[in-house]
This record gives C-alpha cells, sequence and structure tokens, in this order.
C-alpha cells in the first residue's frame, strides 16, 4: 500500500527542483535564526547565497551529536518558542539528552512520514495496531501512533512491557499489527511459548520493527514464531522519530521519505561523498522542518544508497538495512566487527536461541579477549557434555571464519541472558576499566 502516490511516486527530477527550494529556505532560515549555524557557515566562509545546486550542501557544516548536547536545551531551535506544540528527547544515558523540538507543522510532517512508514509494512485503516514502542519522551510510541490513527487504523497503546498484559490484549482484541523493537518481539514470542499460546492462531499478520540493529535472520525468525511478515523501519530522534525510512513489500531496501529529509552517503573518515552504491555514514539534512532543523546530522549509521528503480512504484531513494553504526563498531585486535554480524551467524546455527552477550576484557598479554554468551535451546540444553561442546566448538570455529578473530563461546541455559522491553544490550566491554 502506497499513503501518498503523488509523493512517494513523484518524478525524480521534479523531487529534485523540491529539495533544492526547500534546502536554500532551510539555510537562509538557519543562518539569520540560528547563532550556532551563523557561526559554523562564517567558519567555512558559506552564505545562504552560495547555494545553487543539491551538491552545494557538500559546502555546508556537518551537525553532530555532540553539537546537540552541547546546545542542549534549546540552542538549536529555530522557530519562536510559543509555537513549539510538542518535545521529545532521546535518554541522555551518555551525557545531556538529545532535544527535538515540533512545531505543528512538524507533527503532521511526523504523521505523514509514519503514515508513509506503517502502510508500507500494509497497515490499512481496516488493521488494530498493538504499539508496543515506549511512549513519553521516546519518540517511538507517539510516532508509531501518529501513524497508524493517519491511516485511520485502531490503536492500542499498549506502550512497553508488562508482557502477560501485551499478549492478553493480543488474544482478546484480535491484533493484526504489531509495532516494538524486534528483540522485544522475539521476548513476547519466548513468554507466549510458555504461557501455551499459540501465535499462529491469532490474526496478527504483520509488524514494523525499529529502534535498534536487527538482521536478515533475525526477521526470519520473527517471521516463523508470529507466521507474519516482518518490515524493518528507521529514524532518528534527531531527524524526527521513527519515519525517516522503511521497508515496502518488496523488502529490498528502505524508503527514505527525501522529499522530507535529504540523504547522504559520506566516507566517515574524510567527510567526503562516496558514489551510491559505496557503503558509507548516513547523513541527513532536515530539508521541510521547522522547530530544531538540522544541517548535516552525522548519524554513524553505516549503510549505501540504492537508486534502482523499486517494484512497488516508490520512486524515493532507498537505503540498505544497516551494517552497523560506527560508534557501534568494535575494534578487537585491529579487526573491526559488529554485533549484527555474530548475531547473523548465531541464528543460522542450530540448536541456539536469537539471544546473545559480549564481554569483552583485557587478559594479562594486553591482548583483547572476547566471551560470547549464547542461549541454548531447552530441547538442547542437557547433562550430555559432548554435545553441548560440540555445540560451542562449532560456534567458535563459526565465529573465527565469519569474524577472522578467536572468539570464547560460553553456552548458558535459556533465558539466563537479561532481556529488555526496549533495545537490547549486547555487549559489555571491560576493556577501559
Amino acid at each position: 500500500m502506497i499513503f501518498n502516490p503523488e509523493s512517494e511516486c513523484m518524478d525524480v527530477e521534479a523531487r529534485k527542483r523540491q529539495q533544492l527550494a526547500n534546502l536554500k529556505n532551510l539555510v537562509e532560515k538557519l543562518y539569520s535564526s540560528v547563532p550556532f549555524y551563523r557561526q559554523k557557515m562564517d567558519d567555512l566562509e558559506v552564505k545562504p547565497r552560495d547555494i545553487h545546486s543539491l551538491k552545494d550542501i557538500e559546502k555546508l557544516p556537518f551537525t553532530t551529536k555532540d553539537d546537540l548536547r552541547l546546545n542542549y536545551p534549546r540552542g538549536l531551535l529555530a522557530a519562536p518558542p510559543d509555537q513549539i506544540v510538542e518535545v521529545h528527547m532521546s535518554s541522555g544515558t551518555t551525557g545531556k539528552p538529545v532535544v527535538d523540538e515540533y512545531t505543528q507543522k512538524d507533527i503532521n510532517i511526523w504523521r505523514e512520514a509514519m503514515a508513509r512508514t506503517m502502510a508500507g509494512g500494509g497497515c490499512t485503516k481496516n488493521d488494530i495496531v498493538q504499539n508496543c514502542y515506549g511512549y513519553g519522551l521516546f519518540t517511538g510510541g507517539p510516532g508509531a501512533h501518529y501513524g497508524a490513527m493517519t491511516i485511520g487504523a485502531e490503536v492500542l497503546p499498549m506502550s512497553s512491557g508488562n508482557t502477560a498484559r501485551q499478549l492478553m490484549v493480543m488474544q482478546d482484541f484480535g491484533t493484526t499489527m504489531l509495532t516494538c523493537t524486534p528483540s522485544y518481539a522475539l521476548y513476547m514470542a519466548e513468554e507466549a511459548a510458555d504461557a501455551g499460546i499459540d501465535l499462529h492462531k491469532l490474526p496478527i499478520s504483520k509488524g514494523c520493527f525499529g529502534a535498534e540493529p536487527w538482521s536478515e535472520n533475525m526477521r526470519k525468525e520473527i517471521e516463523a514464531r508470529y507466521d507474519m511478515k516482518a518490515y524493518d523501519i528507521y529514524g532518528l530522534t534527531e531527524i524526527i522519530g521513527p519515519g525517516v525510512s522503511f521497508e515496502c513489500e518488496a523488502q529490498n531496501g528502505l524508503h527514505i521519505n527525501e522529499d522530507l529529509f535529504f540523504p547522504e552517503i559520506i566516507d566517515p573518515e574524510t567527510g567526503k561523498a562516496v558514489p551510491d552504491g559505496e557503503k558509507g555514514e548516513l547523513v541527513f539534512t532536515t530539508i521541510t522542518k521547522e522547530g530544531t532543523p538540522l544541517l548535516r546530522y552525522r548519524t554513524r549509521d553505516i549503510t549505501f544508497l540504492i537508486r534502482e528503480p523499486c517494484s512497488c512504484g516508490r520512486t524515493t531513494v532507498r537505503m540498505h538495512r544497516l551494517f552497523g553504526r560506527t560508534d557501534d563498531m568494535l575494534i578487537i585486535r585491529g579487526v573491526n566487527v559488529f554485533p549484527s554480524q555474530i548475531e547473523h551467524a548465531l541464528i543460522e546455527i542450530e540448536g541456539t536461541e536469537p539471544q546473545y552477550l559480549i564481554v569483552l576484557t583485557r587478559g594479562d598479554s594486553h591482548l583483547d579477549e572476547v566471551e560470547l554468551q549464547v542461549e541454548v535451546k531447552k530441547e538442547f540444553f542437557s547433562d550430555e557434555t559432548r554435545g553441548l561442546e560440540e555445540l560451542r566448538a562449532r560456534i567458535e570455529g563459526v565465529m573465527k571464519s565469519k569474524l577472522q578473530i578467536g572468539v570464547k563461546v560460553k553456552l548458558v541455559e535459556p533465558k539466563t541472558i537479561e532481556r529488555s522491553i526496549g533495545k537490547a544490550k549486547r555487549v559489555i566491554d571491560n576493556r577501559k576499566i
């Protein structure tokens, strides 16, 4: 389903003209009303009049998460305070929170972006959407809520947690669509199995999952446990929340709402643009926002852009599913490792659950040591030491092959790795302690 064919299927050249006009307006606005950006542009000796083409965006300064934290709470506000109708922010667990302030126009843009996103996952006005993303200052819950309501679907605003109640409501109200983090979707499936609930007998048939990296194999696991189609969605609090990009029924990359958020891919080391199809860091400029618009925000997410036509009919550029993040990337004995690589390999190994924990330490030899804790399925976990030893050796062999480093595997019983109702914690790095 395409929510807004006029915008999503627009002629590519017409969209570029629209993007350029919006970019020019944004640069003028930020230069005149946000001292932080005026100083940034002055430092680079660039003025609004220097923007003549979309390529000229490369003349403009980058924005980083540190910039947002240094300007907390309202240093990047570009609209009069009395026009702000809603505020969201990140948790701030590693510093000052990242703040996003919305005018009514911004809320309308968000509703539009999320309606496109939910429709991409098959949502219609006939659906009952169980929204298990967190509400409050976190953007996940409100974003999915706005999108489903804009389509006209019935929304169950469950928020996260209280899994027994989630499963009760799922059965009693006939949920047809689920929205939450992929790790929580798997956790609910585990709890349903323990409670004797056969999810395959419920009408739930699709879900939009995001807010954390997940692999293709994790998608297959979710789809098998629920008998549903699982769609990837992407967003950031800094840009607007969820709704920046989404999968359609083709599931061949995520369509970026590029009439609203202009994408670039850069070399994370040099900051220079890389060709389409080449991996790099994803950068966004919020060309339509009013409250806290951003120039060239460095997401730290690694992906590449796909411009070939999509079978769904949308003409928007797509981004490949994330390969990881530059700041989630682990450098272990000189080798770059993303947790998603480990997850992808684990789900292919029979006998393991899609639950794992990476523990990094530095041994007496000052070399990095990696322990990978892996949950074993109940039917495989027994007193037969030989079978478990063979499984452990097989996992270590696969990891050595996939990661090019040695990993010590520790097999643990089902449900011994701590679960999360939000983003799953996959890494404990004790090397700096």
